[in-house]
């Protein structure tokens, strides 16, 4: 199988994302621990999508400014539709593994930040597996 270089660098720029937005999401289910576990798991993974978004934009920025400086505008834009799409079906995937199994663990009474962890996993394994995927069915990488 023939790799891609822009595929390869966005699966690259998911894995740092994971890697900083699950640390600190532990954080955060560790230091709201006190409170009710609907409200840890869903303040949790809201600064995991504020962190993930916001450094995968400025990763994917940097990785693309020249490449898009090159491109038609026409290009651009099917592209960019075509990985929005893709990345929507990439976050209901995760939104509907992430938020129950979350809310699950802290339910059995698992420690929130171990309990953030696995769930991130899991959900974060499943989002990549689903955005590569659809990038690679609508032949956009």
């Amino acid at each position: 199988m023939k790799m891609n270089q822009q595929l390869l660098q966005i699966n690259r720029n998911f894995i740092i994302c994971f890697i900083v937005s699950a640390s600190l999401s532990a954080i955060v289910a560790q230091s709201l621990s006190e409170y009710e576990n609907h409200l840890t798991t869903t303040l949790t993974i809201g600064t995991g999508y504020v962190i993930y978004f916001g450094i995968f934009s400025f990763l994917f920025y940097l990785d693309n400014k020249n490449r898009y400086k090159q491109m038609k505008s026409s290009l651009i834009r099917k592209e960019l539709f075509s990985m929005i799409s893709s990345f929507g079906m990439g976050e209901i995937i995760y939104l509907v593994l992430r938020w129950p199994s979350l809310y699950y663990f802290l339910e059995i009474g698992i420690e929130p930040y171990i309990a953030s962890l696995v769930s991130e996993v899991i959900s974060t394994a499943c989002y990549m597996i689903t955005v590569t995927v659809f990038l690679r069915k609508t032949k956009t990488f």
